[in-house]
């Protein structure tokens, strides 16, 4: 985004500048065109500032419902993986229980008419055992004659037969019951599996046609946005052409002024010059001084350790030291 920040401070200095100059008629033109200008730009930042905070909004709440997406699909597919693996055990048990049923109405043509009917005479093996026990005590203990003995061995039989179907038959029941309880278990196991299919493939089909929304109105956005950032550049391009009239304008009569003023600054660059050229012959001029003056105390110092005489710190400094800077 062009800001106007520096370009129209350095604008209004040189329209002050160029205001005092009463020789040109196009500077009052100038300043308001460029007034108006500015006006333009500064409306197209602001209007290119709202887009962008709407951009954001709109950019933070797709990645929140991308995320959220997400994890419905992760959630959808633990599901399908559940229903892949229970489907199967479901269709295999209900196919199951539907043979068990079968074989059950099978053996209840078995028994009897009346038994597939009545689940009484089902609750009568007791009865039917102590009678097919009373029928064999009979044969072996009592005598009988062919005739008779032959009806017993044929109702013996045909009790036996009866209470085996009904053995079987119960035996069934009970499996057919325990499959049943499994099946409805496992019924209800699956009805809660393609609940929640149903409801996360709504809620992944809201979401979606949600972000479609938001991903048509980010593009509008977009769209808009280039329009203004057109708009201020064609701005900054008009303001560029205003500020090189206004700064010709300017240079007439701030030509004089600067030509004065370098001269001025060149007198007093010349003037510190020469200030330090003579500070630094003082300086030379001193240390040379100092320096004859530390030779000669150098001199004595060295004379008096010649002459065997007792020499104070200075003079060793003097005498042993590099030079009269130390």
């Amino acid at each position: 985004m062009v800001r106007d920040s520096d370009s129209g401070g350095s604008a209004i200095l040189t329209a002050t500048t160029a205001n005092n100059n009463p020789d040109d008629p196009n500077l009052k033109t100038l300043l308001d065109f460029k007034k108006a200008v500015l006006e333009e730009q500064k409306a197209g930042e602001k209007k290119i500032e709202d887009i962008n905070n709407q951009l954001e909004s709109v950019k933070k709440q797709i990645d929140e419902e991308r995320i959220q997406l997400d994890e419905l699909r992760s959630k959808l597919k633990q599901v399908n993986e559940e229903k892949d693996a229970e489907y199967p055990k479901f269709m295999e048990l209900r196919n199951s229980l539907i043979e068990a049923k079968n074989q059950m109405r099978s053996l209840d043509d078995k028994v009897s008419p009346a038994a597939a009917k009545s689940r009484k005479e089902r609750s009568d093996m007791h009865n039917l055992q102590k009678t097919l026990e009373q029928i064999e005590r009979d044969i072996q203990t009592k005598k009988l004659s062919k005739d008779e003995e032959r009806k017993l061995v044929a109702r013996s039989k045909e009790i036996a037969t009866k209470l085996h179907a009904l053995k079987m038959m119960h035996k069934k029941e009970d499996q057919y019951r325990t499959m049943s309880t499994q099946y409805d278990q496992l019924k209800d196991q699956v009805n809660r599996i393609f609940k929640l299919k149903e409801e996360y493939g709504n809620k992944i089909g809201k979401l979606k046609a949600s972000l479609d929304t938001l991903i048509n109105q980010r593009e509008s956005l977009y769209e808009e946005r280039r329009k203004f950032i057109h708009t201020v550049r064609e701005a900054n391009a008009k303001l560029e052409m205003i500020e090189t009239q206004l700064n010709a304008i300017a240079f007439k009569k701030s030509r004089m002024q600067a030509a004065e003023h370098r001269h001025r600054k060149q007198k007093e660059m010349d003037e510190r010059r020469v200030a330090r050229q003579e500070a630094i012959q003082e300086r030379a001029k001193r240390d040379k001084e100092y320096q004859e003056r530390w030779n000669a105390l150098k001199e004595a110092a060295l004379k008096k350790m010649s002459s065997g005489e007792k020499l104070t710190f200075d003079e060793m400094k003097l005498i042993f030291g590099d030079s009269a800077s130390d």
